[in-house]
């Protein structure tokens, strides 16, 4: 008789309880915001990753490396300003982007593994890599997994690398490694040039970078597939940043923007060859101590980077005062006569007349460029010009157009000029036939040489360092994304 009015009862006390829960809930605290929206509003993308050539490092110009560009590019699209902090290892990397209040993103050069998808969460590839045996010359050449049994090996710890061999001890239980978390690639490069170790595994863009500073190296063998490098993101986060990467990267594939990156970057590390290396080594540390002094000093007075004034030297004459050519172009810089007299220069073999000169000849043929042509092509335009003429230049320029490709892009321009010597193209041009491979070679190459120049002469960051987008690129317009640090 009472038990309907208690069940009454019940229902009413438990439907006030939801109200009240659910007043409660509306009138409380908003949703934790995503971490898209906590990014945007501390106005910062904060980065971490790795200090070497092919990720991140400080030359005269600021920040530097493929992955800093990139995330740069990045930062800009979202509107933020770039953070940067270096790790120095790969575990530590990972503790820091898990950490509270750490990084958001890791931009490193890292692959996807197993271990690893428990520690982060991967964007869309942009890059591919291959592993490779690294060994030093001299020794019997490693052709195949069985070739590691019984040799010293050192890997960077934490390292798909490690874990790659890892795996690989299950078929060859008696190969041996070991790890560090104390060195990174150029350290196991040049330990291996050094015969401080037998063999070392890393990816196939690093090794390419690094190959002219370690000219006893030696590629062995692929061990494994082409892998392809991603961003990682903090394991327990949810996807908002994440698509936003993903679409930055799809864009970035469809603009051009990552070949352009690619090209800058790894388009020409492979033009020295083994003996083209160790002759640049030699010449590094014998001939230019006598005349860089020459090279700052002209790259101050005409606010050139002395660096790539010392690269366009080397490739011109290898740093030779008395060079001269059978076509009678003399001296480091081997200018011809015409051009020696219309910059000033009485004697040609003399190294300081020379170096400035030449300094002050490319000031020249850069400013005559039209304006359409922006850094960082603008100075590969004018080394190109400087070594066939702005004439020659120009006809490339034309038929690049005509081809439905971008005249003011060095990346499609180099591709039009050979053709100014073969008749059925050079007999539309104004200036008609010239040697148009020469200036693609000669670009390419003062292009490596200035990279090794600016990795050896600066000190690299040790630690973990924090670098602000821009706070050392004097110069750059922050809001043009597409513009890499220049060498003028």
């Amino acid at each position: 008789m009472f038990a309907r009015p208690a069940i009454r009862m019940r229902c009413a006390t438990g439907l006030l309880a939801i109200g009240t829960l659910l007043m409660l809930s509306g009138c409380g605290e908003a949703p934790k915001p995503s971490v898209l929206e906590q990014v945007k509003a501390e106005g910062e993308l904060r980065v971490v990753t790795r200090n070497s050539p092919a990720t991140y490092f400080q030359d005269r110009n600021g920040a530097t490396g493929f992955e800093y560009e990139l995330a740069k590019r990045f930062a800009t699209d979202l509107g933020l300003e770039l953070k940067i902090e270096t790790a120095d290892n790969l575990d530590t990397l990972f503790a820091a982007l898990n950490r509270s209040n750490g990084p958001v993103l890791a931009a490193a050069g890292l692959v996807e593994t197993p271990k690893r998808q428990l520690q982060a969460r991967f964007s869309s590839p942009y890059l591919e890599v291959t592993p490779q045996i690294a060994y030093r010359q001299g020794a019997e050449r490693p052709k195949t997994p069985s070739d590691l049994l019984g040799k010293r090996i050192l890997v960077l710890a934490g390292s798909s690398h490690a874990e790659q061999l890892e795996a690989l001890k299950v078929e060859l239980p008696e190969l041996q490694f070991e790890v560090s978390d104390a060195v990174e690639v150029v350290d196991l490069l040049r330990m291996v040039d050094e015969g401080q170790i037998d063999l070392t595994l890393v990816d196939s863009n690093e090794l390419a970078m690094n190959q002219v500073y370690f000219p006893n190296v030696r590629v062995g063998f692929d061990l494994g597939d082409t892998r392809q490098m991603r961003w990682a993101l903090a394991a327990n986060e949810d996807d908002s940043l994440l698509g936003e990467v993903n679409a930055f990267i799809a864009r970035s594939e469809a603009n051009g923007t990552l070949q352009r990156l690619k090209e800058r970057y790894y388009g020409h590390v492979d033009v020295l060859g083994y003996v083209g290396a160790y002759t640049f080594a030699q010449h590094l540390q014998k001939r230019l101590p006598r005349y860089e002094k020459l090279f700052r000093q002209a790259g101050q007075a005409n606010q050139v980077d002395w660096r790539l004034l010392a690269a366009m030297g080397y490739q011109e004459s290898h740093w030779q005062p008395d060079a001269t050519s059978k076509t009678g172009v003399r001296g480091i810089m081997m200018l011809t006569q015409r051009t020696a007299q219309s910059v000033g220069v009485s004697n040609r073999l003399d190294p300081k007349q020379s170096i400035e000169g030449g300094a002050r000849y490319f000031i020249k043929v850069y400013q005559q460029l039209p304006e359409t042509i922006q850094e960082p092509d603008r100075t590969w335009f004018a080394l190109a010009a400087y070594n066939i003429g702005a004439g020659h230049l120009e006809d490339a320029r034309k038929l690049t157009e005509a081809e439905g490709m971008d005249p003011d892009r060095w990346s499609d321009v180099q591709k039009i000029l050979p053709r100014l010597s073969q008749k059925q193209w050079y007999s539309k041009t104004r200036y008609g036939y010239a040697r148009g491979g020469e200036p693609v070679h000669f670009v390419r190459n003062i292009r490596r040489y200035y990279d090794i120049l600016t990795w050896v002469t600066q000190p690299q960051l040790e630690g973990t360092q924090l670098a602000e987008n821009g706070a050392h690129l004097p110069g750059i317009d922050k809001r043009k994304p597409e513009t890499d640090s220049p060498p003028l």
